[in-house]
């Protein structure tokens, strides 16, 4: 998928949105959903999508839409640094599938790294999903540091 294509409303984003597809959530409110990451590349692997904009990337997006996005994703990540105490955190967000997006939802990823430590690539089914009750116990760690 290029840099201009159209947004489809049924990504799987949109689709976790409508609460169609389960997720294990970190923070919602009207304006923005951050959930676990289902491969996560690292412990606490954490995603923040806007839940109304229909921008499949950075160039898209309304940049009130970005400014709040951001806002909220440095809120997040100050509850994964708090909970979980990284020794560095990640931000990244993919613009087109040559970029490594793989969903077309503009999109924010938190990735918590330690030093020495593992990461698993980017968006790779061969390293499996995660198990949905770890996820939910990192989740709760990070939700108390809200």
């Amino acid at each position: 998928m290029s840099l201009k294509e159209t947004y489809d409303t049924d990504n799987i984003f949109a689709r976790i949105i409508k609460g169609e597809i389960p997720s294990v959530k970190i923070h919602e409110d009207d304006e923005v959903l951050s959930f676990m990451d289902a491969f996560p590349q690292t412990r606490g692997h954490t995603l923040v999508i806007p839940k109304k904009a229909q921008a499949t990337n950075l160039l898209t997006v309304d940049p009130d839409v970005l400014s709040m996005l951001i806002q909220r994703t440095q809120m997040i990540a100050k509850a994964i640094d708090k909970a979980l105490a990284p020794d560095g955190i990640r931000i990244a967000q993919f613009n087109g599938a040559p970029a490594g997006q793989s969903v077309f939802h503009i999109h924010f990823h938190i990735i918590p790294v330690w030093e020495g430590g593992a990461m698993k690539p980017h968006a790779d089914p061969a390293s499996g999903m995660a198990d949905p009750k770890a996820l939910e116990e990192i989740a709760a760690e990070i939700r108390a540091a809200l």
